[in-house]
């Protein structure tokens, strides 16, 4: 079965972390391609639905998100060729509407985050989505300091010089009223006239065309030099800002009123909506006019009209609650199907890819897309809506004529084969059973879910003895995320590990010593080397958040170091907390217990406790007559927190009652210690990523390779929590009904403080908010002496 194809919700947990490692490499790629070369490979469409995708796969496996995960991240990093600028307030993401439904969502989630009354309470803005490429400008005292494109969303590229040259963008500020500093936000893009005649000119000058408006005002906006940026009509679009010195106004409509007052153009077709109906007929209106506007746009962006409501909202992970994007539909193109590679991933999955005929469709060239697995190619797997076979069954072969599509579930997808158009001599294609790393190792499918299916992902069962899975770690580590060494990407690297000179990460910090084997070698000149060694040392003191990172530990994302760097500071804290929390990891018995789909965490409790206060003989004595069937037994134990769901999963699991005993006292003396519960507890983590850290540093091999990089370099401690709250750094766990705020905004509202937020008491909590109704949280709170605060208590406290 082909698990690309499955609907979300049908998705097992095995095949769902398959999916999600396709869509991180996936979108990965595209990513590169769309920000840091101008050259998107597909259209937005499809990459939005390739993120839409790996998006509900976390919601419904949270404990699946990869550390490489897309969710946790924006855009791509800057360009070495320019100096780089860190946004003061980082440059957001906006989330994706695809039909009327995802709108009305977006409206219904807000309001319950808000407490509104009813959808009509809550206006929004509706503008066209511009194609071009995010900017940020800086003015100070009313006069343009500097411009920064949106890189990674923290980090952009100083193209001042450029946007001096654009004539929408004024040098001083115009009018009065506005702040001292502030960061104008906007697209530059260039209008289909503008693109036609810098077209028309790259044809006379026997230069290579543009492939549409968006590739070109980002290729001309990224000049080197600012005399070539000027004879691009660029344009701008100012719909938002960053940081600001001052308040300038209360609303979005007036805010991007007073942008206009100041000099800047502004949209004309930003509206104000009091509806979803509204919305979604000015999203209509504008697809009718789409190609009457005179510049790209890809879809409408909705935003919640009052600024005070938006501050409420705040952001989720990289994307506002307060406003959304909805896409318009995908479009198709024919074309031909030239080749099948096959690529191998960092967990050795073969994944083939489809080079086709470079063929443009709605404005993106589009020359190659993902075939998925060996199943997808064959047309054996199922189409996600219709549950028939993709395709109708047609297999795919080298030089078939095939049909793209730029939307959909996948980027890009190949929807179907003009079977009448076949050549007479095409072949079936043969999926690889061996990978094609010089090795030659077999490539396995495993068993699947457990149900019979097989797994549809073949796997290179060479693990760290095959090159291709050892050098995409390599690229991990070198990444732009870890420690994101300037001139050591992975050309080099294929170089070095190919020359023998880099086999693990400690490698690259000795790569000096091999100066003399390098000279000479073609493109590592004399001034190359200085540069990258020069690269490489800067890198021997390294955020201690990057380097856990760039270790490449499962379910250990950017995020989530983090969050551990700020927990514990220092490599020496959470070292040692790392070997604390490995000596009171759970034991086997306990994770089969807690691992039985209907037994919940009450009911494991209550058994445990019961186990734990039965004597040797007691545990069969003492509870009347008992005999060995599981139900009658379990009845007669009269725990009111195993109830029937719970009986059935232990009946199911345990065919007698001596072996259900046996399991249930060995796991009350296996339940987890404390620091693996305050480990687990750390806001991002849980249980799963806190395994996956502890099984990491379990393994020999693992905790070499860090010794000998730890030889290397020095890791930096991390920046002490914000002492500003007085709630920096406290664990806190709301409970209860609050009165003045809902709890998503409470939970919200204490993150934004510095707080840690929890879902259960523990003794590592330091205050538990108690509204109305609240039950056994606040009872444990008084139990272990914790510090409860009613909601208006909590307000106080925090000012």
């Amino acid at each position: 079965m082909d698990f690309s194809t499955l609907p979300v919700d049908s998705l097992t947990k095995d095949q769902a972390v398959f999916e999600l490692e396709r869509l991180a490499r996936e979108i990965a790629g595209h990513r590169q391609a769309y920000y840091e070369h101008d050259a998107p490979r597909v259209t937005d469409a499809e990459y939005d639905a390739l993120e839409r995708r790996n998006l509900l796969i976390e919601q419904r496996f949270p404990a699946l998100v990869r550390p490489d995960s897309p969710s946790r991240s924006v855009g791509s990093a800057a360009s070495a060729r320019f100096n780089k600028i860190s946004h003061n307030v980082a440059m957001l993401s906006l989330d994706n509407a695809f039909t009327d439904a995802d709108v009305a969502d977006f409206l219904g989630r807000a309001q319950r985050f808000l407490g509104l009354a009813d959808q009509q309470d809550l206006a929004c803005t509706a503008e066209p989505k511009i194609d071009g490429l995010s900017l940020s400008i800086r003015y100070e005292k009313g006069a343009l300091k500097y411009a920064v494109t949106r890189g990674d969303g923290k980090e952009g590229e100083d193209v001042t010089a450029n946007v001096l040259t654009i004539a929408d963008i004024p040098r001083t500020l115009a009018g009065a009223g506005w702040p001292d500093l502030i960061d104008v936000r906007g697209e530059v893009y260039l209008s289909h006239q503008a693109f036609a005649a810098l077209n028309k000119a790259q044809e006379v000058a026997g230069l290579p065309l543009y492939a549409n408006p968006r590739n070109a005002a980002a290729g001309s906006l990224r000049q080197l030099d600012p005399a070539i940026t000027a004879q691009r009509p660029l344009s701008f679009f100012a719909y938002a800002w960053g940081d600001v010195s001052a308040a300038f106004a209360t609303s979005q409509m007036e805010a991007v009123a007073c942008f206009a007052a100041w000099g800047f153009k502004t949209n004309a077709d930003m509206v104000l909506c009091p509806d979803v109906a509204s919305l979604l007929a000015h999203y209509r209106d504008l697809g009718l006019r789409r190609a009457e506007l005179g510049y790209d746009i890809d879809g409408v962006v909705y935003k919640v009209n009052d600024l005070a409501l938006q501050e409420r909202l705040g952001i989720i992970t990289r994307f506002p609650r307060w406003a959304i994007a909805h896409k318009f539909p995908p479009e198709q193109a024919t074309t031909i199907l030239d080749a099948i590679d096959i690529q191998v991933g960092r967990t050795g999955a073969l994944t083939p890819v489809a080079r086709v005929r470079p063929v443009t469709v709605g404005g993106v060239v589009v020359s190659n897309a993902t075939l998925h697995n060996e199943d997808f190619i064959a047309g054996k797997a199922l189409d996600r809506v219709t549950g028939q076979a993709v395709r109708g069954g047609k297999d795919l072969r080298v030089g078939d004529h095939i049909v793209i599509q730029r939307a959909g579930d996948v980027i890009p997808q190949i929807v179907d084969v003009l079977v009448d158009r076949r050549p007479a001599d095409s072949q079936a294609f043969a999926f690889p059973h061996v990978c094609p790393c010089p090795l030659q190792t077999p490539a396995i499918r495993g068993g699947g879910d457990g149900e019979g299916e097989q797994d549809v992902v073949r796997r290179c069962t060479g693990e760290f003895a095959c090159p291709f899975q050892r050098l995409r770690h390599l690229e991990h580590v070198v990444s732009r995320k870890a420690f994101d060494i300037d001139g050591l990407g992975p050309r080099q690297l294929q170089d070095f590990f190919a020359w023998g000179l880099v086999k693990e990460p400690a490698d690259i910090f000795k790569l000096e010593h091999h100066r003399a084997d390098l000279a000479g070698k073609d493109g590592y000149g004399e001034v190359s080397l200085n540069n990258l060694f020069a690269a490489i040392n800067q890198r021997r003191d390294i955020d201690l958040a990057r380097f856990i990172f760039g270790l490449g530990i499962r379910h250990i994302g950017e995020t989530t170091s983090g969050v551990l760097a700020r927990a514990f500071v220092s490599w020496q804290a959470f070292d040692e907390a790392v070997q604390a929390a490995a000596s009171h990891r759970p034991g086997e018995a306990y994770r089969k217990l807690e691992g039985l789909p209907g037994l919940g965490p009450a009911a494991l409790k209550a058994l445990l406790d019961w186990a734990a206060s039965q004597t040797e003989a007691g545990a069969f004595t003492g509870q009347g007559n008992l005999f060995d069937d599981v139900a009658e037994n379990l009845a007669k134990l009269r725990l009111k927190e195993v109830a029937m769901p719970a009986r059935k999963a232990l009946i199911g699991a345990f065919g007698d009652w001596g072996s259900l005993v046996a399991t249930v006292k060995q796991a009350a003396s296996q339940r987890p210690g404390d620091a693996f519960i305050a480990l687990a507890a750390l806001d991002g983590m849980g249980e799963v990523a806190c395994e996956a850290l502890l099984d990491f540093f379990a393994e020999p091999h693992n905790q070499g390779a860090v010794a000998r990089l730890l030889a290397e370099v020095r890791p930096r401690d991390a920046e002490a929590s914000r002492q500003d709250s007085p709630v920096t750094g406290l664990t806190v766990v709301f409970t209860g009904s609050l009165e003045t705020m809902t709890r998503d905004e409470a939970k919200a509202q204490a993150i934004r403080l510095g707080a840690k937020v929890a879902g259960s008491v523990s003794a590592k909590t330091d205050i538990v908010v108690a509204g109305p109704g609240a039950g056994s949280k606040l009872a444990k709170a008084s139990e272990l002496g914790i510090r409860v605060m009613s909601e208006a208590e909590w307000a106080a406290f925090v000012g």
